[in-house]
Protein backbone atom coordinates (compact mmCIF):
# COMPACT_ATOMS: atom_id res chain seq x y z
CA UNK A 1 0.00 0.00 0.00
CA UNK A 2 2.51 2.48 0.57
CA UNK A 3 4.38 1.98 -2.78
CA UNK A 4 0.96 2.71 -4.77
CA UNK A 5 -0.01 5.31 -3.04
CA UNK A 6 3.80 6.64 -3.38
CA UNK A 7 3.77 6.14 -6.89
CA UNK A 8 0.22 8.05 -7.23
CA UNK A 9 2.07 10.67 -5.10
CA UNK A 10 4.52 11.34 -8.36
CA UNK A 11 1.33 11.28 -10.57
CA UNK A 12 0.77 13.90 -9.10
CA UNK A 13 4.13 15.70 -10.16
CA UNK A 14 4.61 14.81 -13.68
CA UNK A 15 3.79 17.23 -16.40
CA UNK A 16 1.38 16.85 -18.97
CA UNK A 17 0.24 18.59 -22.13
CA UNK A 18 -3.23 19.60 -21.42
CA UNK A 19 -2.18 23.32 -22.51
CA UNK A 20 -0.51 22.31 -26.06
CA UNK A 21 -1.42 24.12 -28.95
CA UNK A 22 -0.74 21.91 -32.18
CA UNK A 23 1.70 23.76 -34.80
CA UNK A 24 -1.26 22.88 -37.03
CA UNK A 25 -3.52 25.27 -35.18
CA UNK A 26 -0.59 28.32 -34.70
CA UNK A 27 -0.30 31.24 -37.23
CA UNK A 28 2.98 31.73 -37.37
CA UNK A 29 4.60 35.20 -37.41
CA UNK A 30 7.46 35.79 -39.32
CA UNK A 31 7.55 39.70 -38.85
CA UNK A 32 5.42 42.36 -37.87
CA UNK A 33 5.26 46.45 -38.57
CA UNK A 34 3.53 48.85 -36.23
CA UNK A 35 2.49 52.59 -37.31
CA UNK A 36 0.43 55.14 -36.22
CA UNK A 37 -2.33 56.83 -38.31
CA UNK A 38 -4.42 60.07 -38.18
CA UNK A 39 -6.70 59.03 -35.89
CA UNK A 40 -4.59 58.12 -33.72
CA UNK A 41 -5.34 54.68 -33.78
CA UNK A 42 -2.43 52.23 -33.85
CA UNK A 43 -2.16 49.74 -36.64
CA UNK A 44 -0.56 46.35 -36.64
CA UNK A 45 0.33 44.51 -39.24
CA UNK A 46 1.56 40.56 -39.17
CA UNK A 47 3.17 38.80 -41.82
CA UNK A 48 2.13 35.56 -41.51
CA UNK A 49 3.61 32.05 -42.68
CA UNK A 50 1.73 29.94 -44.89
CA UNK A 51 2.60 26.24 -44.70
CA UNK A 52 0.88 24.90 -47.58
CA UNK A 53 3.56 27.12 -49.58
CA UNK A 54 6.70 24.11 -48.77
CA UNK A 55 4.27 21.31 -50.21
CA UNK A 56 3.40 23.38 -53.00
CA UNK A 57 6.61 24.89 -53.44
CA UNK A 58 5.95 28.63 -53.51
CA UNK A 59 7.76 31.22 -51.84
CA UNK A 60 11.06 30.64 -54.06
CA UNK A 61 10.34 34.24 -55.66
CA UNK A 62 7.35 35.66 -54.91
CA UNK A 63 3.97 35.12 -56.91
CA UNK A 64 3.95 33.35 -60.15
CA UNK A 65 7.48 31.66 -59.33
CA UNK A 66 7.14 28.10 -58.27
CA UNK A 67 3.98 27.55 -58.59
CA UNK A 68 2.76 28.14 -55.09
CA UNK A 69 2.43 32.04 -55.28
CA UNK A 70 3.83 33.82 -52.04
CA UNK A 71 4.87 32.18 -48.68
CA UNK A 72 3.61 34.68 -46.84
CA UNK A 73 0.33 37.04 -46.19
CA UNK A 74 -0.20 40.33 -44.42
CA UNK A 75 -2.89 41.34 -42.58
CA UNK A 76 -3.72 44.32 -40.97
CA UNK A 77 -6.11 46.05 -37.97
CA UNK A 78 -6.01 48.89 -35.60
CA UNK A 79 -6.75 49.43 -32.35
CA UNK A 80 -6.03 51.61 -29.27
CA UNK A 81 -2.84 49.87 -28.61
CA UNK A 82 -0.86 46.77 -30.19
CA UNK A 83 -2.80 44.25 -27.59
CA UNK A 84 -6.37 46.04 -28.82
CA UNK A 85 -5.40 45.54 -32.66
CA UNK A 86 -3.80 42.23 -31.95
CA UNK A 87 -7.30 41.03 -30.31
CA UNK A 88 -9.27 42.36 -33.11
CA UNK A 89 -6.67 40.91 -35.64
CA UNK A 90 -7.34 37.09 -33.87
CA UNK A 91 -10.38 37.30 -34.93
CA UNK A 92 -10.06 37.34 -38.34
CA UNK A 93 -7.11 35.02 -38.29
CA UNK A 94 -8.75 30.49 -37.79
CA UNK A 95 -5.07 30.09 -36.27
CA UNK A 96 -3.58 31.16 -32.97
CA UNK A 97 -1.28 33.94 -33.32
CA UNK A 98 2.38 33.02 -32.48
CA UNK A 99 5.37 35.50 -32.09
CA UNK A 100 8.23 32.73 -30.89
CA UNK A 101 9.56 32.39 -35.03
CA UNK A 102 9.08 36.58 -35.61
CA UNK A 103 12.46 38.25 -35.51
CA UNK A 104 11.62 41.29 -37.44
CA UNK A 105 9.88 43.59 -35.73
CA UNK A 106 9.20 47.35 -38.12
CA UNK A 107 8.08 50.84 -36.78
CA UNK A 108 6.65 53.53 -38.61
CA UNK A 109 8.70 56.39 -39.14
CA UNK A 110 5.67 58.93 -37.81
CA UNK A 111 5.35 56.77 -34.32
CA UNK A 112 8.76 56.67 -34.10
CA UNK A 113 9.15 60.24 -33.69
CA UNK A 114 6.20 60.59 -31.30
CA UNK A 115 7.68 57.82 -28.92
CA UNK A 116 7.92 54.08 -28.90
CA UNK A 117 7.62 53.07 -24.92
CA UNK A 118 4.20 52.32 -24.90
CA UNK A 119 4.79 49.84 -27.65
CA UNK A 120 8.30 48.42 -26.66
CA UNK A 121 6.45 47.41 -23.07
CA UNK A 122 4.04 44.93 -24.99
CA UNK A 123 6.81 43.35 -27.07
CA UNK A 124 9.48 42.59 -23.80
CA UNK A 125 6.11 41.93 -21.55
CA UNK A 126 4.65 39.01 -23.89
CA UNK A 127 6.46 35.77 -23.22
CA UNK A 128 6.43 34.80 -27.41
CA UNK A 129 8.79 37.22 -28.74
CA UNK A 130 12.54 36.76 -28.91
CA UNK A 131 14.56 39.76 -26.77
CA UNK A 132 17.03 38.75 -29.66
CA UNK A 133 14.12 39.53 -32.66
CA UNK A 134 15.60 42.66 -34.76
CA UNK A 135 14.08 46.13 -34.56
CA UNK A 136 14.15 48.87 -37.55
CA UNK A 137 12.54 51.91 -38.32
CA UNK A 138 10.86 52.48 -42.11
CA UNK A 139 10.44 55.69 -43.94
CA UNK A 140 6.89 55.65 -44.40
CA UNK A 141 4.22 52.86 -43.97
CA UNK A 142 6.34 50.25 -43.01
CA UNK A 143 3.28 47.73 -43.81
CA UNK A 144 4.85 48.13 -47.27
CA UNK A 145 7.94 46.76 -46.09
CA UNK A 146 5.96 43.15 -45.16
CA UNK A 147 4.21 43.15 -48.19
CA UNK A 148 6.95 42.97 -50.90
CA UNK A 149 7.79 39.51 -52.75
CA UNK A 150 11.87 39.80 -52.80
CA UNK A 151 13.05 37.60 -55.75
CA UNK A 152 16.04 35.94 -53.62
CA UNK A 153 14.19 35.43 -50.62
CA UNK A 154 11.07 33.70 -49.33
CA UNK A 155 9.60 36.67 -47.83
CA UNK A 156 10.81 40.15 -46.77
CA UNK A 157 11.32 39.50 -43.21
CA UNK A 158 13.50 37.29 -44.17
CA UNK A 159 15.39 39.63 -46.29
CA UNK A 160 16.09 42.26 -43.38
CA UNK A 161 17.22 39.40 -40.82
CA UNK A 162 19.68 38.45 -43.43
CA UNK A 163 20.77 42.30 -44.15
CA UNK A 164 21.26 42.78 -40.15
CA UNK A 165 23.32 39.26 -40.02
CA UNK A 166 25.49 40.80 -42.75
CA UNK A 167 25.98 43.98 -40.62
CA UNK A 168 24.85 46.39 -43.09
CA UNK A 169 24.28 49.20 -41.09
CA UNK A 170 23.34 48.61 -37.54
CA UNK A 171 21.98 45.71 -35.70
CA UNK A 172 19.87 46.25 -33.32
CA UNK A 173 17.64 43.92 -31.11
CA UNK A 174 15.25 44.12 -28.40
CA UNK A 175 17.54 43.61 -25.63
CA UNK A 176 19.66 46.36 -27.11
CA UNK A 177 17.17 48.64 -26.84
CA UNK A 178 15.82 48.10 -23.22
CA UNK A 179 19.50 48.18 -22.57
CA UNK A 180 19.87 51.29 -24.08
CA UNK A 181 17.05 53.08 -23.45
CA UNK A 182 16.87 52.77 -19.83
CA UNK A 183 20.58 53.12 -19.42
CA UNK A 184 22.81 55.54 -18.42
CA UNK A 185 22.27 57.97 -22.11
CA UNK A 186 19.21 56.63 -22.61
CA UNK A 187 19.65 56.89 -26.12
CA UNK A 188 19.63 54.52 -28.54
CA UNK A 189 19.80 53.83 -32.66
CA UNK A 190 17.61 51.43 -34.89
CA UNK A 191 18.71 50.30 -38.90
CA UNK A 192 16.32 53.27 -40.87
CA UNK A 193 15.25 51.30 -43.95
CA UNK A 194 13.42 52.23 -47.36
CA UNK A 195 11.72 49.84 -49.96
CA UNK A 196 14.17 49.45 -53.17
CA UNK A 197 12.04 49.25 -56.14
CA UNK A 198 11.53 46.49 -58.65
CA UNK A 199 14.23 45.86 -61.47
CA UNK A 200 13.22 46.22 -65.20
CA UNK A 201 10.48 43.43 -66.22
CA UNK A 202 9.95 42.12 -62.29
CA UNK A 203 6.70 42.63 -61.00
CA UNK A 204 5.35 45.76 -58.94
CA UNK A 205 5.58 44.15 -55.83
CA UNK A 206 8.93 42.70 -56.12
CA UNK A 207 11.03 45.22 -54.58
CA UNK A 208 12.96 44.71 -51.43
CA UNK A 209 13.37 46.50 -48.06
CA UNK A 210 17.15 47.92 -47.49
CA UNK A 211 18.94 49.77 -44.59
CA UNK A 212 19.87 53.03 -46.41
CA UNK A 213 21.13 54.64 -42.75
CA UNK A 214 20.56 54.91 -38.80
CA UNK A 215 17.29 56.29 -36.70
CA UNK A 216 18.35 57.75 -33.31
CA UNK A 217 16.36 58.21 -30.47
CA UNK A 218 16.98 60.18 -27.60
CA UNK A 219 14.98 58.11 -24.56
CA UNK A 220 12.26 56.66 -26.62
CA UNK A 221 11.97 59.06 -29.19
CA UNK A 222 13.28 59.42 -32.44
CA UNK A 223 15.03 62.83 -33.11
CA UNK A 224 17.02 62.08 -36.87
CA UNK A 225 18.56 59.97 -39.00
CA UNK A 226 22.21 59.72 -40.18
CA UNK A 227 23.81 58.61 -43.18
CA UNK A 228 25.28 55.45 -44.70
CA UNK A 229 28.61 56.98 -44.13
CA UNK A 230 27.65 58.67 -40.51
CA UNK A 231 26.55 55.37 -39.83
CA UNK A 232 30.15 53.82 -40.53
CA UNK A 233 31.57 56.07 -38.36
CA UNK A 234 29.42 54.94 -35.68
CA UNK A 235 29.58 51.13 -36.05
CA UNK A 236 34.09 51.76 -35.87
CA UNK A 237 33.06 53.70 -32.54
CA UNK A 238 31.16 50.55 -31.34
CA UNK A 239 33.72 48.43 -32.52
CA UNK A 240 31.17 46.89 -34.73
CA UNK A 241 32.29 47.14 -37.90
CA UNK A 242 32.75 43.77 -40.00
CA UNK A 243 32.12 43.54 -43.81
CA UNK A 244 32.34 46.09 -45.96
CA UNK A 245 34.52 48.32 -48.72
CA UNK A 246 36.77 51.40 -48.29
CA UNK A 247 37.35 53.10 -51.47
CA UNK A 248 39.66 55.63 -51.04
CA UNK A 249 41.52 58.19 -53.57
CA UNK A 250 45.12 58.46 -52.63
CA UNK A 251 46.73 62.19 -52.59
CA UNK A 252 48.35 62.88 -56.02
CA UNK A 253 47.53 59.73 -57.92
CA UNK A 254 44.38 59.68 -60.54
CA UNK A 255 42.14 56.53 -59.56
CA UNK A 256 40.94 54.53 -56.45
CA UNK A 257 41.88 52.00 -54.53
CA UNK A 258 39.38 49.33 -52.52
CA UNK A 259 39.88 47.85 -49.23
CA UNK A 260 38.28 45.40 -46.91
CA UNK A 261 39.16 45.95 -43.32
CA UNK A 262 40.34 42.39 -42.25
CA UNK A 263 40.59 43.79 -38.58
CA UNK A 264 40.29 46.59 -35.95
CA UNK A 265 40.77 47.51 -32.62
CA UNK A 266 38.82 50.47 -30.82
CA UNK A 267 40.15 51.57 -27.81
CA UNK A 268 37.79 54.50 -26.09
CA UNK A 269 39.87 56.25 -23.52
CA UNK A 270 37.86 58.56 -20.89
CA UNK A 271 40.16 61.19 -19.19
CA UNK A 272 38.93 64.62 -16.85
CA UNK A 273 41.40 67.05 -15.94
CA UNK A 274 40.03 70.15 -14.82
CA UNK A 275 36.44 69.67 -14.71
CA UNK A 276 37.08 69.10 -18.68
CA UNK A 277 35.63 65.95 -19.82
CA UNK A 278 37.56 64.75 -22.94
CA UNK A 279 37.69 61.05 -25.15
CA UNK A 280 40.50 59.79 -26.64
CA UNK A 281 39.51 57.71 -29.57
CA UNK A 282 42.02 55.51 -30.61
CA UNK A 283 41.71 52.92 -34.11
CA UNK A 284 44.01 50.58 -35.13
CA UNK A 285 42.90 48.62 -37.91
CA UNK A 286 44.15 46.72 -40.86
CA UNK A 287 42.89 46.56 -44.21
CA UNK A 288 43.15 44.33 -47.52
CA UNK A 289 43.39 45.09 -50.86
CA UNK A 290 40.42 43.81 -53.17
CA UNK A 291 40.84 46.25 -56.36
CA UNK A 292 43.36 48.73 -57.06
CA UNK A 293 42.24 51.02 -59.97
CA UNK A 294 45.30 53.46 -59.64
CA UNK A 295 48.73 53.14 -61.42
CA UNK A 296 50.75 52.51 -58.44
CA UNK A 297 53.08 49.34 -57.99
CA UNK A 298 51.92 48.17 -54.18
CA UNK A 299 55.60 46.63 -54.19
CA UNK A 300 57.13 50.01 -52.63
CA UNK A 301 57.29 51.33 -49.24
CA UNK A 302 56.05 54.63 -50.81
CA UNK A 303 53.54 53.45 -52.34
CA UNK A 304 51.80 51.32 -49.51
CA UNK A 305 52.09 54.26 -47.48
CA UNK A 306 50.28 56.61 -49.97
CA UNK A 307 47.81 54.43 -49.35
CA UNK A 308 47.31 53.84 -45.80
CA UNK A 309 47.62 57.78 -45.39
CA UNK A 310 44.31 58.04 -47.46
CA UNK A 311 43.13 55.15 -45.35
CA UNK A 312 43.79 56.57 -42.27
CA UNK A 313 41.85 59.57 -43.12
CA UNK A 314 39.02 58.44 -44.58
CA UNK A 315 38.21 56.36 -41.43
CA UNK A 316 39.10 59.61 -39.21
CA UNK A 317 36.45 61.65 -41.74
CA UNK A 318 34.01 58.69 -40.65
CA UNK A 319 34.52 58.78 -37.09
CA UNK A 320 34.64 62.65 -36.71
CA UNK A 321 31.02 63.16 -39.10
CA UNK A 322 29.47 60.61 -36.80
CA UNK A 323 30.47 62.20 -33.41
CA UNK A 324 29.73 65.64 -34.75
CA UNK A 325 26.37 64.80 -35.84
CA UNK A 326 25.63 62.65 -32.44
CA UNK A 327 27.43 65.60 -29.87
CA UNK A 328 25.83 68.22 -31.83
CA UNK A 329 23.02 67.76 -34.11
CA UNK A 330 21.55 64.69 -31.89
CA UNK A 331 22.79 65.33 -28.73
CA UNK A 332 22.24 61.59 -28.33
CA UNK A 333 24.93 59.41 -26.71
CA UNK A 334 24.30 56.62 -29.27
CA UNK A 335 28.28 55.85 -28.88
CA UNK A 336 27.91 54.69 -25.36
CA UNK A 337 30.83 57.87 -24.21
CA UNK A 338 28.59 57.62 -20.56
CA UNK A 339 29.36 54.07 -20.50
CA UNK A 340 33.07 54.35 -20.42
CA UNK A 341 33.18 57.48 -17.79
CA UNK A 342 30.70 55.67 -15.61
CA UNK A 343 33.30 52.50 -15.54
CA UNK A 344 36.47 54.54 -15.26
CA UNK A 345 35.52 58.04 -12.91
CA UNK A 346 32.11 56.87 -10.77
CA UNK A 347 32.38 59.38 -8.63
CA UNK A 348 32.30 62.11 -10.87
CA UNK A 349 29.88 60.53 -12.81
CA UNK A 350 27.22 60.83 -10.01
CA UNK A 351 27.58 64.06 -10.65
CA UNK A 352 26.80 64.97 -14.17
CA UNK A 353 24.27 61.72 -14.47
CA UNK A 354 20.97 63.82 -14.52
CA UNK A 355 22.30 65.73 -16.37
CA UNK A 356 24.39 64.14 -19.01
CA UNK A 357 23.01 65.68 -21.88
CA UNK A 358 24.28 69.23 -21.29
CA UNK A 359 27.70 67.26 -20.60
CA UNK A 360 27.65 65.22 -23.97
CA UNK A 361 27.65 67.57 -26.54
CA UNK A 362 30.78 69.31 -24.57
CA UNK A 363 33.13 66.57 -24.60
CA UNK A 364 36.31 66.76 -26.02
CA UNK A 365 36.81 63.81 -28.69
CA UNK A 366 40.59 63.42 -29.79
CA UNK A 367 40.58 60.90 -32.36
CA UNK A 368 43.74 58.90 -33.76
CA UNK A 369 44.10 56.20 -36.57
CA UNK A 370 46.49 53.68 -36.98
CA UNK A 371 45.87 51.87 -40.58
CA UNK A 372 47.71 49.11 -42.07
CA UNK A 373 47.38 46.92 -45.51
CA UNK A 374 48.39 44.08 -44.64
CA UNK A 375 47.61 41.88 -47.99
CA UNK A 376 47.85 42.80 -51.48
CA UNK A 377 46.14 40.51 -52.79
CA UNK A 378 47.59 37.86 -55.57
CA UNK A 379 49.61 40.56 -57.36
CA UNK A 380 51.57 43.50 -56.61
CA UNK A 381 50.97 45.74 -59.64
CA UNK A 382 47.98 46.87 -61.01
CA UNK A 383 46.50 44.45 -63.21
CA UNK A 384 45.89 44.76 -67.07
CA UNK A 385 48.48 47.88 -66.74
CA UNK A 386 51.59 47.92 -69.31
CA UNK A 387 54.38 48.38 -67.08
CA UNK A 388 55.94 50.80 -68.31
CA UNK A 389 52.74 52.66 -66.97
CA UNK A 390 53.14 51.97 -63.72
CA UNK A 391 54.57 53.98 -60.96
CA UNK A 392 57.42 53.06 -58.98
CA UNK A 393 57.91 55.44 -55.59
Amino acid sequence: MLHILCIFGLILLLSGCWDRVEVNDLAIVTAAAIDIKDDNQIELSLQVFIPKALSTGGGQGGSGQGGGGAATLVRSQRGSNISDALSKLQSKIPRKVFWGQCKVFIFGEKLAKQGIQEHMDFLLRHPQPRERAYLYVSKGNPKDALEVLPPLERYSGEVLRELSDLHIGMQVTMQDVQEGLVGVAQAGAFPFIKILPPGKGEEKLQGIPYIVGTAVFKKDKMVGTMSEKATRGILWLRNEMEAYTVILKPEGVKGEVSLNPVSARIKLIPQIRNDKWKMLVNVDTEGAVVQNGTNLALTSPKSIQTVEKAYQEDIKDRIELAIQQAQHKMKADIIKFSKEFYRKYPKEWKKVENRWDEVFPKVEVEVNVEAHIRRQGYINKPGGLPEKEVKKQ
